[in-house]
């Protein structure tokens, strides 16, 4: 789909890390962003339109997507939201909290869902806008927890199969609607989570990683978002964005 000035993205998540990247990487591109948060930072993004919600209430998603559908035709939305805690099946202190794993599920799955949903409502009320009769793309944030889960990660590895599970059935829903569904699986990224663990971590986490042996940036997932949306054919689909990394047990 081609960028219009006038297209509207809606992006959950957008107050830090990859959503507040794709904010950026859209916004020069001439689209106005909505960044739904549970708070607006401190530093915001010019250019971008801030609201607060919590992506587990649905009531809060609808009302955000409807704000944004009024500052112009609502083309593309990225749901970026997520926790990333850990904890075991069995630990020291017991079993996996049940409320935790909710949680979890809630944030990183339900939360999408949420996204997705009242998005593409908004979308299937548009004109298409070329003789493919697309009116939108949806796009969603898994992880490669989702197949390679790691120890500790049952809830997260959970919402994020989730998610990857999610994505070729939204994009066969949707098809009769002209919305195209796709998902970014990052790997290791460089955002505030990963910079506030210590050095020798990070370190080990980098040497992981295939080529190129870093951290992805969070402008990479930005880029890869707005190459999804621009190329027609890319549906149903997630996308590995991890440098050719394959996690291990721990």
């Amino acid at each position: 789909m081609k960028l219009q000035s006038n297209h509207v993205a809606f992006i959950s998540g957008a107050a830090s890390g990859l959503g507040a990247q794709t904010a950026r990487q859209l916004v020069s591109q001439g689209i106005s962003v909505v960044g739904a948060d549970l708070q607006v930072p401190e530093e915001t993004i010019e250019g971008v339109h801030y609201i607060r919600t919590d992506v587990t209430d649905p009531a809060q998603v609808k009302s955000a997507i409807a704000q944004a559908s009024n500052l112009g035709e609502l083309r593309y939305a990225i749901a970026c939201a997520g926790i990333a805690p850990s904890m075991r099946i069995i630990g020291r202190k017991g079993t996996h909290d049940p409320e935790f794993f909710a949680k979890v599920i809630g944030i990183n799955l339900i939360g999408t869902f949420h996204v997705l949903t009242y998005a593409a409502e908004a979308m299937a009320a548009l004109d298409p806008v070329d003789n493919d009769g697309q009116r939108g793309v949806v796009i969603l944030t898994a992880s490669v927890a989702a197949f390679e889960g790691q120890i500790g990660q049952a809830a997260y590895s959970s919402s994020k199969g989730g998610v990857h599970a999610l994505t070729l059935t939204a994009a066969r829903d949707l098809a009769a609607q002209g919305i195209r569904v796709c998902a970014i699986a990052p790997g290791v990224v460089n955002t505030p989570m990963m910079a506030a663990m210590p050095d020798h971590v990070r370190q080990e986490l980098e040497q992981r990683v295939l080529f190129p042996q870093r951290m992805a940036y969070p402008e990479e997932y930005g880029k890869l978002a707005q190459s999804i949306i621009e190329n027609d054919y890319l549906n149903g689909e997630t996308i590995r964005l991890d440098g050719a990394l394959r996690m291990g047990p721990r």
